[in-house]
């Protein structure tokens, strides 16, 4: 179960701010708008787990 997988020290997303993008691990879902994310656009992000079940 995926859901369970997620606790104290599992990582779930990636911010690499120095190439620009920004990559959730569950779903790879991988966005280059790095700003547009820190500024709490998740859409692209809960859309893909909501789809997966994650």
């Amino acid at each position: 179960d995926t859901k369970t997988d997620v606790g104290w020290g599992h990582q779930i997303r990636s911010y690499v701010l120095d190439n620009s993008r920004i990559k959730d691990l569950r779903t790879n879902v991988e966005i280059s708008n790095t700003q547009k994310v820190l500024d709490g656009d998740l859409d692209a992000f809960i859309e893909a787990s909501l789809k997966q079940g994650v």
